[in-house]
């Protein structure tokens, strides 16, 4: 009779481990769903450098290559007027 109850026990206690593995050991369904979350924040904040880094670099070559975005800059931050120019500014 003993012998008959051995190998359910052992069945059921490793059900009872591998269960409690899947859901709280490591790499458990909660540890796979935070990665997840995770894994989305980064990937949103990643689109969001991609979209800077592109707009820096074409600012980059635009003032490698021509003069006119310097003097747009230059005229908005520093308000640089040309010889025998006028400036308005107007408020608004």
């Amino acid at each position: 009779m003993r012998s008959r109850l051995v190998p359910p026990i052992v069945l059921l206690l490793l059900l009872v481990i591998l269960q409690w593995q899947l859901w709280n050991g490591r790499g458990s369904v909660r540890d796979v769903s935070q990665l997840q979350t995770k894994l989305a924040e980064q990937k949103e904040a990643n689109a969001k450098a991609t979209v800077t880094n592109e707009r820096l670099a074409s600012e980059v070559n635009d003032l490698k290559v021509g003069l006119e975005m310097v003097e747009e800059r230059a005229r908005q931050e520093l308000g640089m007027v040309k010889p025998n120019e006028v400036f308005v500014q107007v408020t608004r």
